[in-house]
């Protein structure tokens, strides 16, 4: 990966196909089921009478704000997203979307796919480009070596294979 493909991923929100589809699908659950829902649940606190001290009403309320919140993010997200397909380069190349097998100094293999930081789940195996472990790896081959510096310490990394 060249650069200006970096900087311009830095600039707006670069999600894998897959990313992005979950964010499109998460924002239309939330907008038809969830909303529904937490409007179903405060008309129902409403009948119990004096809202004033009805926990009911300001947990359904509280949920309520939860809920817009969270399609507000989304839409934000899916508004600056960028979704970066298979992009042109070396098969073995490390860039948003690959699947790594790195090997690390004691021999123990690890794997991971190279994400977005909205889909970065690392007890998953998806971690962010913008990462360390994912800025050490991004532009890289396989047989290459790299090291990470991480808060925990420098860490280096064989790669041992890349799946784009």
């Amino acid at each position: 990966m060249d650069q200006s493909t970096y900087d311009e991923m830095q600039q707006s929100l670069a999600v894998t196909r897959e990313g992005y589809t979950k964010l499109l699908d998460e924002l239309e659950h939330l907008k038809t089921v969830e909303r529904k829902q937490v409007a179903n649940r405060i008309r129902e606190a409403k009948q119990f009478g004096d809202l004033e001290g009805n926990a009911e009403f300001e947990e359904a309320k509280t949920e309520q704000a939860h809920v817009e919140g969270r399609i507000l993010e989304l839409q934000r997200l899916l508004q600056n997203a960028s979704v970066i397909e298979r992009s042109e380069g070396p098969a073995d190349e490390v860039r948003l979307g690959s699947v790594v097998k790195l090997k690390d100094q004691a021999g123990k293999k690890i794997e991971y796919r190279i994400v977005g930081p909205v889909e970065a789940d690392p007890g998953n195996h998806r971690i962010s480009y913008q990462s360390p472990v994912g800025q050490a790896l991004v532009g890289h081959s396989k047989g290459n070596k790299v090291k990470v510096t991480a808060p925990a310490g420098a860490v280096s990394y064989t790669i041992v294979d890349v799946k784009n």
